[in-house]
């Protein structure tokens, strides 16, 4: 394995010690995300709810995967392109690879991660490397995944929810008790926030609590003022959580 340490220097070290003593949730990407011209989306930087600090993501794929990641209440810690991978392939030839995404477990274990906008990003080489690294990973206890990319409406009202993920949008002290109890029997979105008081404040907390999951919407259908919301565990019509 190849990562940066905290100073920037390059450090190549074996992958079973490595995976065992390197905080790599802390490290800096070991090589750039590319910058690919004609896309409508970049590189750049996602604010982790679960961290409090920024995570770097390539591609609009990665940065929706982010969002599930970060809205996991098993994931402790995320990074973007950590580490570089290197083995030798049956042939004796030296093959490496950059797994986009790195996610910390509360147990203690790992994911990599690539976020592939179709089943076939990245063609043989791709496939060829995740045989690998998923072997590398399984070896240690790690889990490594092509994550396929969700589906367009729950991947939109996680978009929608994560805009209220900042602590900021829980409101003043006492609003998140009062939406919890708003909601303590599900009812529609509008009639609970409503109840709580002037919608234009209350909606805020009602999403940031959505994103938190202390309370439960349907997230396979799209989100409206009349989406019925139930409590935290609340197993009502359709599938409730779609992403965890």
């Amino acid at each position: 394995m190849v990562f940066l340490d905290p100073v920037g220097q390059v450090v190549q070290q074996r992958w079973a010690d490595a995976a065992l003593a390197v905080a790599f949730e802390d490290l800096a990407p070991v090589s750039a995300f590319p910058v690919i011209p004609g896309r409508r989306w970049g590189p750049g930087l996602w604010w982790s709810s679960t961290t409090g600090r920024h995570v770097s993501a390539g591609s609009n794929a990665m940065r929706t995967q982010l969002i599930v990641l970060d809205r996991d209440p098993r994931v402790t810690a995320l990074a973007g392109r950590p580490a570089r991978l290197l083995w030798r392939n049956p042939r004796g030839q030296v093959r490496s690879w950059v797994p986009q995404l790195f996610a910390r477990y509360t147990d203690g274990t790992a994911l990599l991660a690539d976020c592939p906008s179709h089943p076939d990003t990245g063609g043989e080489r791709a496939l060829n490397a995740a045989r690998a690294v998923a072997e590398a990973c399984a070896h240690i206890g790690w889990t490594y995944r092509r994550l396929p990319p969700l589906d367009d409406i729950l991947a939109a009202n996680l978009k929608w929810l994560a805009g209220y993920r900042h602590p900021r949008n829980a409101g003043p002290t006492g609003l998140t008790a009062a939406v919890l109890e708003a909601f303590a029997r599900p009812r529609p979105l509008i009639e609970g926030a409503e109840a709580t008081g002037d919608p234009i404040a209350v909606l805020p907390a009602v999403f940031h609590a959505l994103w938190h999951r202390q309370l439960t919407a349907d997230l396979e259908t799209p989100l409206h003022e009349r989406v019925l919301i139930g409590p935290q565990g609340w197993s009502g019509p359709g599938k409730t959580e779609g992403a965890g």
